[in-house]
């Protein structure tokens, strides 16, 4: 029996796991600490390609002494995250819109914004909200949709931007955002 096996699984699928309550926390991990700019630079970092880092996962079936990161309630987890845990809750709360529960117990919700002409994410603040040129929270990409997050994004570009956009920038743009949503592939 193998100890340790190196096994290639997407966001998407441990996102997915974690929706489900198969992959939780042991008791003894700390909480999550990570702040909004940590998790913007995660997403940039897979934007770019570079490595993130191994997610270690232990094989467990128990259900004591452990809690979810998602809404799962009720299942016993079938794995515990040994190493991991800050870049698999940012990732799970962008990608699925959910709060994460911080070291002070606060639900605090992770909204990061990308800018496709520039290829820029940033941490969503008010100012970001009111600028066209952002798609002010990511997590509409996989929420509610790629086509309708484009849609709403060029439509809202159209109508700020004099002349709207040139069919090349549309077309950029609308690569740039698919990069970002297919991220979740990663």
């Amino acid at each position: 029996m193998a100890l340790y096996r190196d096994v290639g699984l997407s966001i998407n699928h441990l996102v997915l796991d974690i929706s489900a309550g198969r992959i939780a926390l042991p008791d003894i991990q700390r909480p999550f600490v990570w702040s909004s700019a940590k998790a913007r630079d995660l997403f940039d970092s897979m934007y770019r390609g570079f490595p993130i880092g191994t997610i270690m996962l232990w094989e467990t079936g128990v259900e004591s002494g452990t809690r979810q990161i998602g809404n799962a309630e009720g299942t016993t987890p079938k794995y515990l995250i040994v190493d991991g845990q800050q870049r698999l809750t940012s990732l799970y709360a962008v990608l699925t819109g959910q709060q994460v529960l911080t070291k002070t117990f606060q639900h605090k919700r992770i909204r990061i914004a990308f800018r496709p002409s520039d290829e820029t994410f940033e941490v969503t603040d008010a100012a970001i909200e009111r600028d066209p040129e952002f798609v002010a929270d990511i997590t509409a990409l996989w929420a509610e949709g790629r086509k309708k997050t484009l849609r709403r994004f060029f439509k809202r570009m159209d109508e700020t931007r004099n002349g709207g956009l040139s069919q090349a920038e549309e077309d950029m743009m609308e690569e740039c955002l698919e990069r970002v949503h297919e991220l979740k592939e990663y």
